[in-house]
């Protein structure tokens, strides 16, 4: 069969790629190899971490008691099972919602793994059958899968990665978390929300350090109060299943041994591998169409996200950077729009970041370290939650709201936010970004009361305040 466009890969990049090739009144087919729809992104990722953090912090009544996180506040008697039963849920509802979506626009979905026999054409297996699709423009939207080094045994129960963690049979009574990058510290901060006593290990001195350095401070601070430990700028060098020793406490007899570096060793229930990611590339054949991919699985595209071959595209995690849900989806749009000679307008630079830790962390724009490395001038406008009634009916004490402004034309550079909400009213700072806004619009501005969204007067006429005087 041929069509107008083929995807591979039914994740945020492919499904949105899809929908608006269909809605192009293009013919348009995806190719899946799981049985049900939506990739990563809602069968292991995305929907699945932020469905546990949701019924975490309802089972913990966490919002409520983020005054007092002074200490290790979570809920024993929540089971995993409680856990994974509401996760399932969602994700079920997803499914349904992506496949109805699909299915109103006309995609045809073919279930089976997609490998290039040619420029034009691929092949796709499923059990013992195998069909040739041919397409005039084809997107490789396949996403990542976590890596997996030889020497850490995994074992699916003691020793897991992010797509393991909800099929753990208990809720471990520690857990060994090696990796504070995203997904690692969202992992590391729920559980131990939940009571579970957590060590993250990073290599690195800071834990995401893509983020403003005040949030990023914030974040360690806040984390360590809540009990957890962090072992920042440590890495593992050999990870082991070990009998638990005389007087150990354990919940399965057995306990996670982690070797460091340094020599340290941590013993825990659990451990959790959350470093780096691998594109899933090595099936599609790439060979047959004159494209490599890096060591890490990870294909090249231009500002088009085409290959270099012009009628192939890639886009979503397997591109690399900022592999989020949301970008994904836009650079799926946009390679559609792109391959079909539609004109678009894009901003990268103003795709907002949505870390889904506890607590929550989103940022858009520049940091201050960008801008003090690029010698542009800036003034800061912070608005701490504790200062906002909102705040206070939330039981938020820690949140805050920072915002970046050009001392010159005025103009909003960044907005970074850490605590409840963030990653929804980050989107009024971006939305004024985006339209060459000045803070003068959030100091001219009326904001329901009480809402976090008061955060931005605050901070306006805070760095309005500092405007003056300099």
């Amino acid at each position: 069969m041929r069509y107008d466009l083929c995807v591979i890969g039914s994740g945020p990049a492919g499904q949105r790629a899809a929908v608006q090739a269909a809605k192009l009144g293009r013919q348009v087919c995806i190719i899946e190899r799981r049985e049900v729809i939506g990739g990563v992104a809602i069968n292991t990722g995305t929907i699945p971490s932020k469905a546990l953090r949701e019924a975490i912090l309802h089972s913990t009544a966490f919002k409520h008691r983020l005054a007092q996180a002074s200490g290790p506040i979570g809920r024993r008697d929540v089971t995993i099972e409680e856990l994974t039963y509401w996760c399932q849920h969602v994700i079920k509802g997803e499914i349904d919602v992506v496949r109805s979506q699909l299915s109103r626009n006309g995609v045809e979905v073919r279930v089976g793994t997609g490998t290039f026999v040619d420029p034009n054409a691929v092949r796709v297996r499923h059990g013992n059958e195998e069909t040739r699709i041919e397409a005039d423009h084809f997107l490789i939207a396949t996403g990542t899968r976590p890596a997996r080094p030889k020497d850490i045994p995994f074992d699916h129960n003691h020793i897991v990665d992010a797509d393991g963690l909800l099929g753990l049979h208990s809720l471990p009574r520690t857990l060994t978390v090696v990796g504070g990058g995203v997904i690692g510290t969202e992992y590391a901060s729920m559980l131990q929300a939940l009571g579970v006593k957590v060590t993250l290990i990073e290599g690195r001195n800071e834990l995401m350090e893509f983020l403003d350095s005040e949030i990023r401070e914030s974040l360690q601070y806040h984390l360590r109060q809540a009990g957890m430990t962090l072992r920042l700028g440590e890495k593992v060098v050999k990870v082991a299943l070990i009998d638990a020793p005389d007087g150990a406490r354990s919940v399965s007899g057995k306990l996670v041994e982690a070797t460091l570096e340094s020599g340290k060793v941590l013993r825990s229930d659990t451990l959790l591998y959350c470093v780096g990611r691998q594109g899933c590339t090595d099936e599609l054949g790439l060979d047959a169409i004159g494209l490599q991919a890096d060591n890490r699985g990870r294909i090249t595209v231009n500002e088009h996200y085409q290959t270099e071959v012009p009628h192939i595209y890639a886009a979503g995690d397997v591109i690399g950077f900022p592999a989020l849900a949301s970008t994904s989806m836009e650079q799926g749009r946009l390679s559609a729009c792109h391959m079909f000679g539609v004109p678009t307008q894009s901003t990268p630079e103003l795709f907002p970041f949505g870390i889904y830790a506890v607590p929550e962390i989103s940022m858009v724009g520049w940091t201050e370290e960008q801008l003090t490395r690029e010698d542009i001038p800036y003034e800061t406008g912070i608005a701490h939650y504790r200062e906002i009634a909102r705040g206070q009916l939330l039981g938020d004490a820690i949140g805050m709201l920072k915002i970046l402004v050009h001392q010159d034309s005025r103009h909003i550079l960044g907005v970074h936010c850490i605590g409840t909400g963030a990653t929804e009213i980050i989107h009024i700072g971006q939305a004024v970004m985006s339209l060459k806004g000045t803070v003068d619009y959030f100091v001219e501005t009326v904001f329901n009361y009480p809402t976090l969204a008061e955060c931005y007067k605050v901070a306006a006429l805070n760095v309005v305040n500092k405007l003056i005087h300099v």
